[in-house]
């Protein structure tokens, strides 16, 4: 492999879309001037935040960034600053019948929104538009899998006190919340949401069955999971584990699931036994 450059082309088109970047993992610094692999119908995200450069962060590494590079799923980045009104972009403004912090401007994310929206579907079945919120419904594995066979989503990372309220009923925002606890930003549960999404697509983890057999698939946490030394600290793996037996290994994993699902999560246990009933 020979080095390259890292001066930009000056052949290169110039960018056609306004305050929207495309991301590609390497092991290099980015260089937002080169185009990734695209195919033709991959899942896409697009992401509209004030913090541009949280992308594609942890998604850049790992099954995520192989799968960014060989065009599975593919990656915009808006920045919404480029979008802010007068002199200084201003993006926000105090909450109306005050209060503490400031609230992002419907108009500022309404341009946003509709850079964003173009090439996307209107349905929103097909490409849901989602603000990250702690208020939101609770992100949860049915969700990732009904995200995965959309065409696509576009996300909206809040920050200080939250969006003008006008801005999510006009353009119909499905609110999620990644847990009970509120970040700086919607950035990282943007992340989270993406990964969980992604090693769904197909082809995107080298064995679909562990898409299949962990927690959450079946509504049961995941049984547990044992590897070699056959002994470590006076430790053994389960005897029917290395039986050989596999209708008696899938029972124990089946029990082992239930069993930890009823004493950890009794919400889902209960969740679980209203479907089998």
């Amino acid at each position: 492999m020979t080095d390259t450059s890292d001066a930009p082309d000056p052949a290169a088109p110039p960018s056609k879309s306004h305050g929207r970047i495309s991301v590609r993992a390497s092991l290099k610094p980015r260089d937002l001037m080169e185009e990734p692999l695209h195919i033709k119908g991959a899942w896409r995200a697009k992401i509209i935040t004030l913090m541009p450069d949280a992308f594609p962060g942890i998604l850049g590494i790992s099954l995520t960034g192989k799968a960014f590079d060989l065009g599975l799923w593919a990656l915009d980045v808006i920045n919404l600053r480029s979008f802010g009104q007068g002199k200084h972009l201003n993006v926000d403004d105090t909450p109306a019948g005050g209060g503490a912090g400031m609230v992002l401007r419907a108009d500022v994310l309404d341009a946003a929104l509709t850079d964003a929206a173009q090439h996307t579907p209107r349905d929103r079945n097909r490409w849901p538009v989602i603000y990250l919120s702690p208020r939101g419904k609770p992100f949860n594995q049915a969700m990732a899998r009904r995200f995965a066979a959309c065409d696509g989503v576009t996300m909206l990372c809040g920050r200080f006190e939250g969006v003008d309220q006008r801005l999510l009923d006009h353009h119909d925002i499905e609110e999620v919340s990644l847990g009970d606890f509120v970040l700086t930003g919607g950035e990282i549960a943007a992340s989270a949401l993406i990964d969980a999404t992604v090693r769904l697509l197909p082809k995107v983890l080298g064995n679909h069955e562990s898409t299949v057999e962990e927690s959450f698939s079946d509504g049961l946490l995941e049984h547990p999971q044992y590897t070699r030394p056959a002994v470590w600290n006076d430790l053994p793996i389960p005897e029917v584990l290395q039986s050989g037996n596999h209708a008696a290994i899938a029972k124990w994993r089946q029990a082992q699931a239930e069993d930890i699902t009823k004493t950890r999560r009794p919400d889902l246990w209960q969740a679980y036994l209203r479907r089998k009933a």
